[in-house]
């Protein structure tokens, strides 16, 4: 099974949520602000990395996670993954499309867009990871959930 966690940059939410699933940062309580920082892809993402599905490791069960930054497309960027995914496989049942946006808070979208669009790191990056960190409780559920899914799979 392949999962692919997905936001506007996949430099913030959708990190976290993959380092979460794949127990990098706890499921059941909040990690300290440098736990989170200390994730080697968090924040990093350029330009160049837009619409690529990045790997980001395998979980215990076997399932293959990505990130992927789609920008403000998800209408377009996601049916077009899963459709070329269902052409390729003849279907689309062993992947799972996962939006991380619905946690992405006022701290996430004003520290990002400065950390990774303005390249002020300094300025953008704690700003980035304090909204990260008040949202996290809600990107463990959307993992919770998603592990609940492919249990079911």
């Amino acid at each position: 099974m392949y999962v692919v966690y997905h936001c506007v940059g996949g430099a913030h939410s959708s990190v976290t949520a993959s380092a979460i699933h794949l127990n990098k940062l706890p499921i059941n309580h909040r990690p300290s602000l440098e736990d989170l920082l200390n994730i080697p892809y968090y924040d990093t993402l350029t330009i160049k990395d837009r619409g690529k599905i990045i790997y980001r490791g395998t979980d215990e069960d076997g399932h293959r996670i990505h990130t992927l930054g789609r920008q403000f497309v998800p209408h377009l960027v996601v049916p077009i993954i899963q459709e070329t995914w269902s052409l390729l496989e003849g279907t689309d049942a062993n992947l799972v499309m996962v939006s991380t946006m619905p946690t992405v808070n006022f701290l996430m979208r004003v520290g990002g867009f400065s950390s990774r669009r303005m390249n002020w790191v300094s300025f953008g990056r704690p700003i980035v990871a304090r909204g990260t960190l008040q949202t996290y409780f809600n990107l463990t559920e959307i993992v919770k959930e998603t592990k609940k899914r492919l249990s079911f799979i």
